[in-house]
Formats: C-alpha cells, sequence, structure tokens
C-alpha cells in the first residue's frame, strides 16, 4: 500500500469516531494530497462543527489582534466587557520603538468595561466620554479605533455615528471597527472588516491625515510591508533586506507602524505581503483605486528568501536585481553554515503543523532547507486560494486538515508519530503530554525572529533545540505504553 492509501486510510479510521453527520460534514476537510494535484482538496472557511473543538479566533480577534492592534501610536479601544479586551491585550508580541503610553500604545489596554447597565441602556455616551478621556491623557495618540465586541452588535450601539462626531471635533482620526466576535465564521472576517475600515474610513482622507517626512519626494523604489505583524521582531529583518537591494520601505503596516505609514501607503510604488490572508483585501483595493501592484513573498529560509528577492527585483529595473544578487550571495556563505551546523542533526525529522494567517505553507521550506519533512499541514481559518497556494509547497502524501479538532490532531499524531508538532497554544501542552517536541508556532515561542537570513539561523536553533532536547527521553508517549 502507498503512502498516499495509508494515510488517507487512516483519516477515514480517525473519522469513524464522529457520528454520522458529523463524519459526513468533517470528511470534506480532511484529506491527502496526490502528485500533480492543483490544490489540497479540502473545504475550507465555513463554520466549525458545534461541540467540536476548535481553535479558531472571532472576527474581533482578526481585527483587533491582527490588522489594527499592532499600528502601535494609535489607541486601539476594546468597546464592550472586559474580558475580551483583557484576552487580547498584548498577546501576539509585536515588537515596537517607542516610549509605551507616551507615544506608542501597543502593550497598553483600553476597553470600555460594560457592565449590565450599559447592555440595558446602551453604551454609546460611555464610548463618547472614554474617546474625551483618551484625548486628554494621551495627546501624542495619533488617532483611536474602536473595536465592537458581540454585546455592541446584539443591543445596536451606533459606533460610527460616535465616532464621526468625535473626530469632526477633535480633527483626529476614530475609526469605527464592527468587529463583533460573532461574525463570520472565524478570525477571518474580522481581517477583511479591518481592511474594510482602512479603505473607508481612512484612505478617503489620507491626504488631509498625511504628514510627509521632511524632505520625502516619491520615488520609484518606494514599497510597502503590507501584512507582516513584526512578532518577535520579523519585520525588522525583512525591511533590512528589502533595503539592502536599493528599496525604500516607506510603510510597515501593521507591525511597527504607525498611523502616518497607513496614510502614506498610496504614495508606493508596489505593496509587498506577507500575510496574504489577513492582508490581500487592502492590496487588492489599492490595486484598483491606486494602480498599485502587489506580491506575495516569503522570506522563511533560505530558498525562499532568494527566491521572493529575486521575484521582487523582477518587478524593478537591472540597479535592484543586481544589488538582490548581491545580497543573496553576500548570505550564502553564512546560510551554508548554518544548515551544514543543524542539518545532522535535523535530516528525515518530520514534522505536523497547524496554524494560522500564512505558516502553514510558508514554513514548509525552511524546514526542508534543514531535510527535514512536513507530514501534515493545515490551518485555522484558511480558505479556498490559501489551500491552492499551499499544494505548490506540500508533497505527495500529506495530510491536509481544515478547522482541525483537538481530537482530529491528536490521533492523526498517534498515529503518523512526528517528530515535531508545529501549531498554537492551545495544543501546546496537549503533545508536550504525548512527548511529542512542540514548538508554538502563532508567536514563536517567546523566541523570534524567524523572518529573514538573522531569523532562519534562530529558526534552526529553536528546532534543533525542541527536538534534541534529552528531556524527552524522561517522557513516555501513550502509544509506547
Amino acid at each position: 500500500m502507498s503512502t498516499v492509501e495509508e494515510r488517507k486510510a487512516l483519516v477515514q479510521e480517525v473519522l469513524e469516531a464522529y457520528p454520522a453527520k458529523a463524519k459526513k460534514s468533517r470528511s470534506k476537510h480532511l484529506n491527502v494530497t496526490e502528485e500533480n494535484a492543483s490544490d489540497c482538496g479540502v473545504k475550507s472557511n465555513k463554520k466549525s462543527v458545534p461541540g467540536v473543538m476548535t481553535t479558531r479566533g472571532c472576527a474581533y480577534a482578526g481585527a483587533k489582534g491582527v490588522v489594527w492592534g499592532p499600528v502601535k501610536d494609535m489607541i486601539h479601544l476594546s468597546h464592550g466587557p472586559v474580558g475580551c479586551g483583557y484576552y487580547s491585550w498584548s498577546g501576539r508580541r509585536n515588537y515596537y520603538v517607542g516610549t509605551t503610553g507616551v507615544d506608542t500604545f501597543g502593550t497598553m489596554q483600553f476597553t470600555s468595561d460594560f457592565q449590565e447597565r450599559d447592555i440595558v441602556f446602551g453604551g454609546d455616551k460611555k464610548l463618547t466620554k472614554l474617546l474625551k478621556e483618551v484625548d486628554e491623557l494621551f495627546p501624542l495618540s495619533q488617532g483611536t479605533t474602536i473595536e465592537s465586541e458581540c454585546p455592541v452588535g446584539l443591543i445596536g450601539d451606533d459606533i460610527e455615528a460616535v465616532a464621526k462626531k468625535h473626530a469632526k471635533e477633535t480633527n483626529k482620526p476614530v475609526v469605527p471597527v464592527r468587529c463583533e466576535g460573532f461574525r463570520g465564521v472565524s478570525q477571518s472576517l474580522g481581517h477583511h472588516i479591518a481592511n474594510d475600515t482602512v479603505r473607508d474610513w481612512v484612505l478617503p482622507k489620507a491626504d488631509e491625515y498625511r504628514k510627509l517626512p521632511e524632505g520625502f519626494e516619491p520615488g520609484p523604489y518606494d514599497v510597502n510591508i503590507i501584512g507582516d505583524y513584526n512578532i518577535g521582531g520579523d519585520a525588522w529583518p525583512s525591511r533590512r533586506l528589502l533595503e539592502a537591494i536599493g528599496l525604500r520601505v516607506i510603510c510597515q503596516f501593521s507591525g511597527d507602524g504607525t498611523f502616518n505609514e497607513v496614510v502614506m501607503t498610496p504614495l508606493a510604488k508596489m505593496n509587498l505581503i506577507h500575510c496574504y490572508r489577513s492582508m490581500n483585501y487592502i492590496c487588492r483595493f489599492m490595486e484598483e483605486k491606486y494602480e498599485i501592484p502587489w506580491l506575495e513573498y516569503n522570506f522563511f529560509g533560505p530558498s525562499q528568501i532568494a527566491k521572493s528577492l529575486r521575484k521582487i527585483a523582477a518587478q524593478f529595473d537591472e540597479t535592484i536585481q543586481a544589488k538582490a544578487e548581491q545580497v543573496i550571495a553576500e548570505h550564502q556563505e553564512r546560510m551554508d553554515q548554518i544548515v551544514e551546523k543543524y542539518r545532522s542533526r535535523l535530516e528525515g525529522k518530520e514534522v505536523m503543523m497547524m496554524v494560522g494567517g500564512l505558516r502553514p505553507r510558508h514554513v514548509i521550506p525552511a524546514f526542508e532547507d534543514l531535510g527535514m519533512k512536513v507530514i501534515g499541514t493545515g490551518y485555522e481559518f484558511g480558505h479556498g486560494d490559501d489551500y491552492k497556494r499551499t499544494a505548490d509547497y506540500v508533497g505527495e502524501g500529506t495530510v491536509i486538515y481544515d478547522d482541525v479538532s483537538g481530537f482530529e490532531f491528536e490521533e492523526l499524531a498517534k498515529q503518523m508519530k512526528p517528530d515535531l508538532i508545529a501549531a498554537g497554544i492551545k495544543e501546546k501542552y496537549v503533545f508536550q503530554k504525548m512527548a511529542l517536541p512542540f514548538r508554538q508556532m502563532h508567536s514563536w515561542d517567546y523566541s523570534g525572529p524567524y523572518h529573514g537570513y538573522e531569523g532562519f539561523e534562530v529558526f534552526a536553533r529553536d528546532m534543533d533545540m525542541a527536538i534534541n532536547n534529552p528531556t524527552w527521553g524522561l517522557v513516555q508517549a501513550p502509544w509506547q505504553d
């Protein structure tokens, strides 16, 4: 029996644990890749099965925690009960430069702290009062976003009217983000909603809001970094690489980014998008509105870094192309040393991934650069175009799982016996108790950066440290009983 047949049989075995209706539903979300497949053959962006544990977040998490939250010089106000804001408080390690509480606010938490009376009588008056307090307490903030939580949508508060009124009175941007958690099937809709608020509430007034740096003149090499949230400092090595090949980054949206950078975006000649899932919407809009082309790139691992730098450089002139080759050559010796150091310790090790955003596909080549093999991967909230892109990265026999349940993931791991699990915090301790080495790949397990050449060095060290840690020999996996 071939590997593909064996793994298809395994998927069916896992599905047998479900009642008929749940089995029929979940069977559409699990598959095994076959040779020359144009996509991964799974359904995606559908509601989770009730009663089946999901790792997904909500629309509020996508809007506040991903797209708007890392914009460092704005106040991001969680409008609703304290719990959602507290849970999303500085959870993704979006590094930034600035003085917290003075001109940057990324690790601060602002909430309207809804109480029962606010549910009964509405929270518009409270929101108005809070916006005034914010301006008084933090005069250097460059604006405010209002991320609405579930109760706000249920009781019908008019956050748009409050935002318009306050913005008019203060002449500072106030962006209402109607991202109540119950909307959509996952945090993915929150990304889309947040992108749409940039389109509708920010870019139409870009000329009014924009403060051009002294001496700034638009140039032919101006680019935006879109969808890099600077987790563990990721955006910094990416920016240095782009600048090293001769491009000028005028905006990082949104890791270590400012509101002024957001309104600078229409001046760029190209949008370079890292997290396609969360920010492709605004890139498509800018292509249509401002005729700014966009390009997805991948800075995980030396193979993809070189490929992406060449792809980016090809959009510009021979000067940029020559510099790209020079930068690749400058780093090649060090990358060869890193691969030589770690490949002998990691060669042939097998990995199962399950993350959000771009990681389920973008990280695969970085593992392969170290001689490792990804045998299973999937997204929390991926769409069909994510899985179509993933088909270019995975090999035959890879198990694909969309919105995988805790039960499915554990059972697949028990049977496939990977050497490493790369997933989120909700899965971390389950698999460690199963004696499986684990890396938390949402925020790099308190490490990073992982992007760029210097990030690959950290990535290789961390994978070696996880897999070859001698403590795993002290824990007995369930299948070893």
